[in-house]
């Protein structure tokens, strides 16, 4: 079902003793759609992501992930869920089919699966020639290619992508984007986090936050057009100087 909803979250709010990071937000995803979570460092896009994907508790308001609430069955979410950290999450000092083999094994799947699906993945990223390398000898763009090619192994409903292109060259960053754009249309809904507004054009759906706070969330198209400008940069800048 297309409009399916696997994110639903209502007054959602994390706070560190007096200090607000999320305040009050909410928002619905859908199924197989690529929703953008954008605003500045430190806005509170990655304390919101981990309160979705299981990993620390909110404060007020409630949420739920592919059915599960976010409080009470953060155990499940994880098992049902695909996630790549800002920071790059594989590890460095095994190889690309060693480390494939080591979370198809956390993800539960089989050998016989994880056999199949490194073949695919490699097949799939053209990884024949640096299938036996330590990944710590890789450059960043295939680094990041592979975990979030490792993220998908078990199908998750969602995948999470915080910050998933900081620190790659261009080209890097739009080959990143032509995966998620695959995983989209293969049903799996992706939920981004980034600072790079020109990536909020190829968003279904976004929401920037400022403060803790979600100010705007639509389309980039009917955003750029409530704010009058010809780009999410410019809508960004105008949220952000109130």
């Amino acid at each position: 079902m297309k409009n399916e909803l696997v994110i639903q979250a209502h007054n959602l709010t994390k706070t560190f003793g007096d200090f607000t990071a999320v305040n009050r937000i909410s928002f619905e995803v859908k199924k197989g759609e690529i929703f953008g979570f954008l605003g500045a460092n430190g806005a509170g896009k990655t304390t919101a992501m981990k309160m979705l994907i299981g990993i620390s508790t909110p404060s007020s308001g409630e949420a739920s992930v592919v059915g599960f609430d976010v409080a009470s069955e953060a155990e499940k979410i994880k098992k049902n869920i695909g996630y790549m950290s800002q920071k790059f999450a594989l590890y460095d000092d095994l190889t690309v089919k060693e480390n494939i083999t080591f979370f198809g094994g956390i993800y539960g799947l089989s050998r016989a699966q994880i056999k199949a699906k490194t073949a695919e993945l490699i097949s799939e990223l053209n990884l024949q020639e640096v299938a036996k390398q330590l990944v710590g000898d890789l450059p960043l763009g295939w680094k990041q290619k592979i975990s979030f090619s490792v993220a998908l192994l078990h199908n998750p409903k969602i995948v999470f992508l915080d910050e998933p292109t900081g620190g790659v060259d261009p080209i890097t960053r739009r080959q990143f984007w032509e995966m998620i754009y695959k995983a989209s249309h293969n049903g799996t809904t992706v939920f981004v986090t980034t600072h790079y507004m020109d990536e909020a054009e190829y968003c279904d759906r976004v929401s920037i936050m400022v403060n803790g706070e979600i100010k705007a969330l639509d389309s980039p198209k009917n955003l750029k057009i409530q704010f009058k400008v010809d780009n999410m940069n410019d809508v960004f800048l105008k949220l952000a100087r109130g």
